[in-house]
């Protein structure tokens, strides 16, 4: 049987969710779309490690996170594998 990802899911994650959306929503348009598609997609299954990782990348200014996710900049280990989901969001 499959375990259900949310069953034993902080009661807090709806709010915490809700705040990691808005600090996507960033000034630079094209960070602000692949965040938001990432998020419609995944946010509800998001692991504590993922949203670790997402924390991370959300610290970094706009232009070093498009970096990242453009491929102009390759990712330190802690937040590749993150990354590597965003660029195919």
């Amino acid at each position: 049987m499959e375990s259900d990802p949310n069953f034993d899911r902080d009661p807090d994650f709806p709010r915490r969710l809700a705040r990691i959306r808005w600090r996507c929503r960033r000034g630079l348009l094209e960070n602000d779309l692949i965040l938001t598609r990432f998020l419609d997609a995944k946010g509800a299954t998001l692991t504590e490690e993922q949203i670790a990782m997402l924390n991370k990348l959300l610290a970094l200014p706009d232009n070093e996170l498009w970096d990242l996710i453009a491929g102009r900049t390759e990712p330190d280990a802690s937040v590749r594998l993150l990354v590597d989901e965003l660029r195919i969001a």
